[in-house]
């Protein structure tokens, strides 16, 4: 039995390396598993987890910085558990993938993990969890020391990520999400001075406190004199209506700057305030006339939902739209909508220095002019697949030949018992659909994206158009896609409209040179010779320019027939 076994291996490995003699795909590994249910959801517990502590940390680090002197002691406990969470955070950020923002491909390499999370935010993220109050006492309580704190503001990045993912989640109202995050955004900018305005207070010698705003305040029968004994709730509310009236420059007149540091900061905070108030404004009046690029999306997506669940596409289809729809979302730097005021010939350049890099490497284009190369440049079109996605389906005759940028593809291809099987991996610079694109003939297999990948998509219709120009590169595709394939795809190749339309062209051009050598048209026979018009073929008849030339003796034109055979390059194959 295990003798058999070996045998059944060895006849699929034979198999494979004789499909895998097609010229554009290379046989690979299979792709890793992906990732387990139950790591998914330890991811997204403790990326909530982390959230209420960013919250916490960026509400409490001003708290911190302000009412230093009067916080209670439980207050900094719950802020080391904190910091420990943090730390456990940063552990856990050297092995957590992440998309690269080029290509939309999850990243797994530990290195490259590390790598960008030690050039990213490491250094704050580790200055943060520093354990800044043993440092300031270790420093004899300098109080340059205290601003050390302020780091930690940088886990407020966390909180917007929040909203910013809370935005593109169709299934909350935008309006509600939008309200509440300028909201957050107002209460914790007024916080933020309420502490600072605090601290101003109490940073100054014990005898001058009366000469704070605080210090001096009266409000009827409640003198502020000894402020410090109050409790922290009554001093953080006065610190907090302060800077409330503050910002809205309502100015009742009961609490006001006295010393010079108060008039600064209030000077510094009321013109921040203004960039704020236009802020605030602009966002409120964005979403009454609905223009934001999240909220275009938003309503899109809407409107699909209900085409799908209209027609009960099913849900599969309908995550599959999705999630198409949100990665052309996240990836609309790509969209050519971008480029559309730029002129053409910009647009051109733009094209070609991004793509054209792509294009040599395709082995259906191998020998090809670098004209038609750049023209395909031009034409293609970026495009971004999920996985899961089926590029075209088994039995189908395709419109568009695609190019694998980044990424990989499964070649599937059913068996007798309708089993479905990968049996090739494309990936970059592969072509796909070039047989049925060029041959018009059923796709002989599915191709399936095995991760996300980025596509060039150049449509038949443009193909035609560049060989039309390009003639003599029809040729060479040809001869490119004959190579390495089965008899039938030959002969189906050899048959197919493309290879007639070349050669029934190549048959003209050579009927147009033999011509103008009847003609001893010198200056056009050169010209043709130049456009790529091969002078060795032959016309209906057989003959060839120089037979023609030779016979009418137009010794001008034999020159150029010897001379043009005798290039270095069929000197070399002489040799």
């Amino acid at each position: 039995m295990q003798k058999w076994k070996e045998i059944q291996a060895k006849n699929e490995e034979k198999k494979r390396s004789k499909v895998g003699g097609d010229h554009r795909v290379r046989v690979a590994p299979p792709l890793p598993p992906p990732p387990t249910a139950f790591s998914y959801i330890h991811k997204i517990v403790w990326k909530q987890f982390i959230l209420i502590w960013a919250v916490y940390s960026s509400f409490f680090t001003p708290l911190e910085f302000g009412f230093f002197r009067g916080l209670p002691e439980n207050l900094f406990l719950l802020d080391i558990a904190g910091q420990l969470a943090f730390l456990i955070d940063i552990v856990l950020h050297f092995f957590v993938a992440y998309k690269d923002t080029h290509s939309h491909r999850l990243i797994c390499s530990h290195n490259l993990i590390a790598i960008r999370y030690l050039k990213s935010r490491f250094l704050l993220d580790f200055l943060g969890c520093l354990p800044l109050d043993a440092i300031y006492k270790a420093c004899n309580r300098k109080e340059p020391v205290r601003y050390l704190l302020w780091i930690r503001l940088s886990r407020a990045l966390r909180v917007t990520e929040f909203f910013e993912r809370l935005e593109k989640d169709i299934r909350i109202n935008y309006l509600f999400t939008r309200i509440i995050k300028l909201f957050v955004v107002e209460l914790y900018c007024t916080h933020t001075a309420a502490c600072i305005f605090y601290y101003l207070a109490t940073t100054l010698p014990p005898a001058k406190e009366g000469y704070t705003w605080i210090g001096s305040l009266k409000m009827g029968d409640y003198n502020y004199s000894q402020f410090r004994e109050i409790d922290l709730w009554t001093r953080y509310i006065t610190s907090l209506y302060f800077a409330i009236v503050t910002m809205a420059t309502v100015g009742y007149g009961d609490i006001h700057a006295v010393n010079n540091r108060e008039m600064m900061f209030i000077i510094i905070y009321i013109s921040g305030d203004m960039i704020l108030g236009a802020y605030l404004l602009g966002n409120m009046a964005a979403l009454i006339v609905k223009g934001s690029k999240t909220e275009r999306f938003r309503d899109k997506m809407t409107d699909l939902i209900k085409y799908m669940n209209k027609n009960n596409l099913g849900r599969q289809i309908s995550n599959e739209v999705k999630g198409h729809v949100r990665l052309q979302y996240e990836s609309s730097y790509n969209d050519t909508a971008v480029l559309q005021d730029i002129p053409a010939s910009f647009r051109a350049k733009i094209s070609q220095k991004l793509y054209e890099p792509y294009i040599k490497e395709v082995p259906l284009f191998k020998g090809c002019s670098l004209a038609f190369i750049k023209q395909i440049a031009i034409k293609v079109q970026e495009e971004l697949f999920l996985p899961g996605e089926v590029i075209i389906e088994e039995g189908n005759i395709a419109d568009h030949l695609y190019i694998v940028c980044h990424g990989k593809l499964e070649d599937v291809r059913r068996s007798e018992n309708e089993v479905e099987k990968s049996i090739l991996t494309l990936q970059t610079s592969s072509s796909l659909n070039e047989i049925s694109v060029l041959c018009n003939i059923p796709a002989p297999d599915t191709v399936r994206v095995g991760e996300l990948s980025k596509l060039l998509r150049l449509d038949k219709h443009s193909l035609t158009d560049i060989l039309e120009i390009h003639f003599s590169d029809g040729r060479i595709i040809v001869d490119n896609l004959l190579e390495g394939k089965e008899t039938y795809l030959r002969n189906k190749i050899l048959e197919s409209d493309i290879t007639l339309h070349i050669g029934k062209h190549e048959l003209e051009l050579a009927l147009r040179l033999n011509s103008a050598v009847y003609n001893d048209d010198l200056y056009r026979a050169k010209r043709l010779v130049a456009a790529g018009v091969d002078p060795n073929k032959t016309d209906y008849d057989g003959r060839m320019p120089l037979h023609i030339a030779a016979i009418n003796g137009f010794e001008d034109i034999i020159i150029m027939e010897i001379l043009h055979y005798l290039k270095p390059s069929r000197m070399a194959t002489i040799r």
